[in-house]
């Protein structure tokens, strides 16, 4: 159940917007073997104004970001940021302009269906 958004400093055209979502969704169905029907992504487009680009960055920097139940093994997450690379290199984007963060909260302090996850049948490996 991994919660990703996608933040840039520009604005991009709504099919360049999809396709980065579904470049995240593909790269966590390989890497992470997420279930087909979990896709939490959001994009979020700030105004290049209220964003400013990190030094050495261009235009086209895109900061990635995971919520994610933790178990995930390193090389499922090296995965992950390949995956995110690959793709958005086809649409133009550097890898130099693009940051990844994972954040692994514990089960504990994720509420699903008003439990704690760590006593939900999640119906998917966490350890991949």
């Amino acid at each position: 159940m991994p919660i990703a958004k996608i933040e840039v400093c520009r604005y991009r055209p709504p099919e360049q917007v999809a396709a980065m979502i579904d470049a995240v969704y593909q790269a966590q169905r390989e890497a992470l073997k997420v279930p087909t029907d979990d896709k939490q992504i959001r994009y979020i487009e700030h105004k290049p104004e209220h964003c400013p680009v990190p030094p050495g960055k261009t235009e086209n920097y895109t900061f990635v970001e995971f919520l994610l139940f933790p178990g995930r093994s390193l090389e499922a997450k090296r995965r992950l940021y390949q995956g995110i690379v690959q793709r958005f290199g086809l649409m133009g984007i550097t890898p130099s302009d693009i940051l990844i963060v994972l954040h692994e909260p514990p089960l504990e302090n994720w509420g699903i269906r008003g439990l704690p996850a760590s006593k939900v049948d999640l119906g998917f490996n966490l350890h991949v």
